[in-house]
């Protein structure tokens, strides 16, 4: 059961750093321009914190709406998202009640996030066109965003970590208190004495995040505390800036005609270029033609295959994520693939 609070429990205090009061105008400047703001709020300690830094805002936008959603995987998951309602409109906001109908039978976490962001993006659209979805990413969520992608083995992209501000359906997804710890966070909801919910799900040993949280003292002993996690995102966030900058330079140089359907490129332009910059273009025209997006590691066997028949100077033909790649001596042609043809079932006793 999610157990409600009114101060952080369990573990130490925060470290006297952590303790000093938030300034709200200083966290959320650089939302204020935004037309309209979605605060997604679940009830924990951290979302919590992110309603009541932006009820103390001065400058925060005349529609910011604060959203919970009902994923219905707990009982008591409804009466909570209506406490949150009743608190968010106490502090002054609109709340909205979001229902998850779904329940799959696997990968219950990820589709229950990807189904989260779905109800937020609609719900954000119906307050405004241009309203943007804000999120209570910390510090701490930071640090182990990056250990999870980095057992995955990620690239650099990956173990850059979460962004300030990024995309959500064409709409702004943004994480204003992402370079504060957690602690700091616990600490606003006990400095105003309000209430919060904990999440069960948070310390349940089936899922990976959680299993990389009881390894967090084993990990602190070796070295990889937060700090060296937020270390490692850094330099990777610096070189995944760096690569983008020379892989748009390389398709300027390298590309002969662009269309909606198809892009072609001069095959001795692409010959000349390091494999990742490669792999980063072929990515780039994937995501624009395709319909979904490649896993990496498919990426990188079609990437090798590619640069082989680049430098060897001979033709392939080979289809990535629906999306078809040709290579001559000369050129490089991506377009989308033709619809694959379905042989019928032989007749029953055929």
């Amino acid at each position: 059961m999610r157990t409600i609070a009114r101060a952080p429990h369990p573990g130490p205090l925060p470290a006297s750093g952590e303790r000093e009061k938030l300034d709200a105008d200083a966290l959320f400047a650089p939302l204020a321009a935004e037309p309209a703001l979605l605060l997604a709020v679940s009830g924990g300690p951290d979302s919590v914190a992110l309603m009541l830094l932006a009820s103390r805002w001065s400058q925060r936008p005349e529609r910011t709406v604060v959203a919970t959603v009902d994923h219905g995987l707990r009982p008591e998951a409804q009466d909570e998202a209506l406490r949150v309602a009743e608190w968010a409109r106490t502090l002054g906001f609109a709340h909205r009640l979001l229902r998850w109908e779904g329940r799959p039978a696997t990968r219950l976490q990820e589709r229950a996030r990807d189904a989260r962001y779905a109800l937020l993006a609609a719900c954000a659209r119906d307050i405004d066109a241009r309203c943007a979805v804000v999120t209570a990413h910390h510090a701490d969520d930071q640090a182990e965003t990056i250990l999870f992608r980095l057992t995955r083995g990620s690239g650099v992209a990956g173990l850059s970590g979460m962004a300030k501000a990024s995309s959500l359906e064409g709409l702004k997804l943004l994480r204003p208190l992402l370079d504060l710890p957690k602690a700091s966070l616990e600490s606003v909801c006990a400095e105003a004495g309000h209430p919060y919910f904990r999440d069960p799900s948070n310390e349940n040993p089936k899922f990976a995040r959680a299993k990389l949280r009881a390894l967090a003292a084993t990990l602190v002993a070796q070295g990889l505390d937060r700090e060296a996690l937020l270390r490692l995102g850094r330099r990777a966030a610096r070189s995944e800036t760096a690569l983008k900058f020379f892989t748009a330079q390389a398709q300027e140089r390298s590309l002969v005609a662009s269309e909606s359907s198809r892009a072609r490129f001069d095959a001795a332009a692409l010959r000349a270029l390091p494999q990742e910059v490669l792999l980063r273009l072929l990515e780039g025209q994937i995501l624009r033609l395709g319909s979904k997006a490649p896993r990496l590691d498919r990426l990188e066997r079609a990437t090798e295959a590619v640069a082989a028949a680049l430098e060897g100077r001979a033709r392939l033909k080979l289809t990535l994520a629906e999306v078809l790649i040709e290579i001559t001596d000369a050129t490089v042609t991506l377009s989308r693939a033709p619809p694959r043809s379905i042989r019928p079932r032989p007749a029953a006793g055929a």
